[in-house]
């Protein structure tokens, strides 16, 4: 009887446990990857696989999650690197460096410290990249040099699975003395500037006043040969008037001299009394005479 019942407990016992061994098998036999991660299996201490995100299934007992690998995009403290340019500038760069992982198993079976790899492998190409470029070309040209430094970064880094999303040189420093004679250099530029800029002023108000001087020259020349076309053509008037006259036309222009003459005297300022010579009204008769008057 008891021996039947000890039987009995038994059997149950190793249902028991073979039910729990089915449900730990089972439990072992999924594993829910999140989103942001991805895991890394080994089997018996050998790379397996990788499973992405979402609930996967792997080999209970023999394969295990041997490292959870973020695949987050990551940012590198800003490295602080010293650089030569090609004329002999020492400067120093903060640069700023964003990565993500791509491939976890190249990740973590071929580099022990990827930070520290990264921050290694940038500091070499950034002292070559500046080491080509004068100080104002570093200055002026950064998308250029973010470009080469980024790519020869990506060249660099390929077999350690991860993507290098942004390399950029934040800021370029430079020491007291250098940042000294770049004042100085930009002041004197500055006054150079200035003394070209006012230099073009003076030349240009010599070109203004020269011009308005050649016009004034040029307007007086107009004036007088039109007043010695004028004077000519008088003159023109008076020969035709002698050639057709004779001597009653030289006279009657010597008397309408006197008679001008006379008229600026009258007119003169302070005048009050003008005394009038007898030979004056000869004259207005000689010039009656000339012309037939009665």
């Amino acid at each position: 009887m008891y021996g039947l019942e000890n039987l009995l407990v038994g059997m149950n016992l190793v249902w028991f446990l073979l039910a729990l061994l089915l449900f730990l098998t089972l439990w072992k036999s999924f594993v829910i990857v999140p989103q942001s991660m991805k895991f890394v299996l080994e089997m018996f201490g050998k790379y397996s696989r990788t499973l992405d995100p979402g609930l996967k299934f792997k080999l209970p007992w023999v394969e295990v999650v041997a490292h959870p690998v973020s695949v987050l995009e990551r940012q590198l403290p800003d490295l602080r690197q010293d650089a030569i340019t090609k004329d002999n500038v020492v400067i120093q760069c903060v640069i700023a460096v964003f990565y993500r992982v791509n491939s976890p198993e190249r990740t973590v079976y071929r580099i022990a410290d990827i930070d520290g790899a990264v921050s290694t492998t940038i500091a070499g190409i950034v002292r070559s990249e500046i080491g080509k470029l004068d100080l104002d070309e570093v200055q002026s040209n950064r998308a250029t040099l973010n470009a080469s430094i980024k790519e020869q970064l990506a060249d660099a880094t390929d077999d350690w699975g991860i993507v290098v999303t942004r390399a950029e040189v934040l800021d370029v420093n430079l020491d007291e003395g250098t940042r000294e004679a770049m004042m100085q250099q930009i002041n004197a530029e500055r006054a150079r500037r200035a003394a070209v800029t006012r230099a073009e002023g003076e030349k240009r108000a010599v070109e203004l006043r020269s011009d308005g001087e050649l016009y004034a020259a040029q307007k007086l020349a107009e004036a007088r040969r039109i007043s010695a076309d004028a004077d000519a053509y008088a003159t023109e008037i008076v020969a035709a008037a002698i050639a057709k006259n004779g001597a009653a036309a030289i006279e009657f222009d010597i008397r309408k001299r006197q008679v001008d003459a006379m008229t600026k005297l009258s007119s003169g300022e302070g005048t009050r009394t003008v005394v009038l010579p007898a030979e004056l009204a000869e004259a207005f008769g000689s010039v009656k005479n000339l012309f037939g008057g009665k």
